[in-house]
């Protein structure tokens, strides 16, 4: 297998099969972001609510997550290859479905369901096939520009998705999908695989269990803007006084406990699990993938506050928003590709520490350059940051995780692990959400009953209003509501200097857990190696 790998490795080859898995990479992080900025076009297109669209992103993750650690264990049965190739023809009928879509139903059918079943199988099959076509010492280059590709599909989607509609239309977005779903499976004829041995039917309780524990922690996280984490907003569903989000979180965390020691029975009675609870006692694969979860939190929180910075307190349209992230994409990509090249013997654990200050340094100076007055110019130096540490991260941890268990033992580990990079950015996004409305409706709150302009009833009537939470507001859309509610100018004006003020701290809050997070991360370095792996091949 060894020398296979190598042979595939050495030769032009090895490139037509990065580009393959890094395109995968790069498809499957797309459909997170790139109609985050079209997400009404596409509504009234398909006659829905901007709710129901909403609704169908966060279905495609939930989807993702619950079966990633089951299409793990698929790829390990049916031969990583055969995965990868199936999850892409389902990926592109997905895409095809939504291209087409003309209601809600068959959008979810299509973006919700294939594709998130297509994702499923893509992804745990990737983390595999790169570790069977590169022997150990090429892997941290190629893991790294395989993940460099997702990171940057989340940086440009927003400016794919912005030019599409903008210009076409945003069903081009997934029409062009297919055509490059149809490139790759044709670029994957060259794909090395490892021979599938004979092994057990999978064991669908542990899949079962698997998939209801993710799933329904990940929908409690994707709710709790709208919920509440802890004490529950007006009109949301609560149970003994606690907001069901901590009720959902609860239980997925009981039924993820159910299914490791069910897992463990599997392995006393000499049965094939669908993963080996004796992987989550390795202490360099529970390193990685700690590392891959934070890295995950953090990039994930960052791409959701930069783009609200940018095109809401800033006004910019989402094409001058995707230009101004690219810089992230530079840093990234240089760090990912030139590390392993120039420095293939390094420390992992230095780099992937020099990577976490580099995520910690941009969240700071981003946090204190945030001003009411500053322009679109403040974020170029912290992206560079954040793109560098992520590419250095990039390009260690998936070299770290495979190569902390045997070979056999990679598509299950590519289901844990990208399991968990799902949990990470669901928790990411909501914890910088949640903490950034909490903070600008303190503030907001607190600006307002401070000024002598506002009437004691407008105040009263705000802190009622907003105990469901205040939505990010640009001053536009402020002004407009203001002018419908028929306020006067002074009110107008310090409820327009209230919410600039309320934008900058909100965002601000949601820096500072981003950055708190990147600190936290720090601790858990240790468990990474200091010494790069090294084939054993002859």
């Amino acid at each position: 297998m060894a020398s296979r790998a190598g042979t595939a490795a050495s030769s032009a080859t090895a490139r037509i099969v990065l580009l393959a898995l890094a395109a995968g990479q790069f498809l499957m992080a797309l459909d997170s972001s790139v109609m985050n900025v079209s997400i009404a076009t596409v509504a009234e297109d398909v006659g829905t609510t901007v709710t129901g669209i909403q609704g169908a992103i966060t279905a495609y993750t939930l989807v993702m997550a619950m079966f990633m650690i089951l299409g793990g264990k698929v790829g390990a049965l049916i031969g990583r290859k055969r995965a990868f190739m199936i999850g892409c023809v389902i990926y592109g009928c997905g895409s095809l479905t939504t291209a087409l879509a003309p209601n809600l139903a068959v959008l979810l059918l299509g973006w919700a369901f294939l594709e998130g079943i297509g994702a499923a199988l893509i992804l745990p099959a990737i983390v595999a096939l790169v570790a069977s076509n590169f022997a150990a010492e090429r892997r941290p280059a190629a893991y790294g520009l395989v993940a460099a590709a997702g990171a940057v599909a989340i940086a440009v989607g927003p400016l794919i998705g912005g030019v599409a509609t903008t210009y076409f239309s945003w069903r081009w977005v997934f029409a062009g999908e297919v055509v490059v779903v149809l490139g790759i499976l044709v670029l994957a004829a060259r794909i090395v695989d490892v021979p599938v041995s004979e092994r057990p039917r999978i064991d669908l309780v542990g899949a079962v269990l698997s998939a209801l524990g993710l799933g329904i922690f990940v929908y409690g996280v994707l709710r709790s803007d709208e919920w509440g984490w802890f004490r529950p907003k007006p009109d949301a569903p609560s149970w003994l006084g606690v907001s069901l989000v901590v009720w959902l979180m609860l239980a997925g965390l009981l039924l993820i406990w159910l299914f490791l020691h069910w897992e463990a029975r599997m392995v006393e009675r000499r049965r094939e699990p669908l993963v080996d609870p004796a992987m989550l006692r390795n202490r360099q694969l529970t390193g990685g993938l700690t590392m891959f979860f934070f890295q995950y939190l953090v990039q994930m929180g960052v791409f959701f506050v930069v783009p609200l910075y940018l095109s809401v307190a800033l006004g910019l349209s989402a094409l001058k928003t995707g230009a101004r992230i690219l810089p992230l994409s530079v840093t990234l990509l240089a760090a990912a590709i030139l590390i392993p090249r120039l420095f293939p013997d390094v420390s992992p654990r230095r780099v992937v520490r020099l990577g976490t200050l580099a995520l910690l340094a941009g969240a700071v100076i981003l946090m204190a350059a945030l001003d009411a007055d500053a322009g679109a110019e403040v974020v170029t130096i912290p992206l560079l940051l954040i793109g560098l540490g992520m590419g250095a991260l990039a390009s260690q941890l998936g070299s770290v995780t495979v190569s902390a268990v045997p070979e056999a033992q990679s598509s299950e580990v590519g289901g844990v692990q990208n399991a968990v990079t799902n949990l990470g950015a669901s928790i990411g996004t909501a914890l910088a959400g949640s903490i950034m409305i909490a903070a600008l409706s303190t503030s907001f709150l607190t600006s307002v009953d401070q000024n002598p302009a506002v009437p004691a009833e407008v105040k009263n009537q705000a802190a009622v209003e907003l105990q469901s939470g205040v939505p990010f507001l640009s001053d536009a859309q402020l002004k407009s509501a203001l002018a419908d509610a028929g306020t006067s100018t002074k009110v107008t004006q310090a409820a327009l200097d209230a919410n600039a003020d309320a934008r900058i701290d909100g965002l601000r809050a949601a820096l500072a857990i981003l950055a708190f997070s990147a600190l936290l991360a720090m601790f858990f370095t240790s468990r990474i190696p200091t010494t790069q792996p090294r084939s054993t091949e002859p």
